[in-house]
């Protein structure tokens, strides 16, 4: 009867989806769903789905006559390390899996979405895709 409970548990945990595995980031992402939740009633979540496709997507807001994504310093695969194309400085990997520090300080969580999103966007991002390109992040 244990082992069926145990297998119970185990089962529950795995369909209710991927865990960050971090406190810091688990409370960042709750505090970012909420903010989304109140943006709009309606809102079902975060999506790593809607992350990925948000950080491959040409953008054409930030001032850049040419449209750019947040791959195009991070690279396609946000496992490697990338490099800013403005001053060639070096960026660490996104994915938390060969970052695992990354998203798990909320000042600099914000500091950096906010300079990013306007510059790729020419706005700041919404709490939904904060939450959704965490949510790919640590997915990879």
């Amino acid at each position: 009867m244990r082992h069926r409970l145990i297998i119970l548990a185990a089962a529950l945990l795995f369909a209710a989806g991927p865990a960050t595995a971090d406190p810091a980031r688990d409370a960042i992402l709750s505090d970012l769903a909420a903010h989304a939740k109140q943006a709009d009633a309606n809102s079902a979540g975060f999506s790593a789905d809607r992350g990925a496709a948000f950080f491959i997507a040409k953008q054409t807001g930030g001032g850049d006559p040419q449209a750019v994504s947040c791959s195009a310093c991070h690279t396609e695969n946000p496992k490697k390390p990338g490099q800013n194309v403005k001053t060639g400085k070096p960026i660490d990997p996104m994915a938390v899996s060969a970052n695992p520090a990354r998203f798990t300080n909320k000042d600099d969580v914000e500091k950096w979405f906010r300079r990013n999103c306007k510059e790729v966007l020419g706005r700041e991002c919404t709490a939904l895709e904060k939450g959704d390109f965490i949510t790919f992040m640590a997915s990879q």
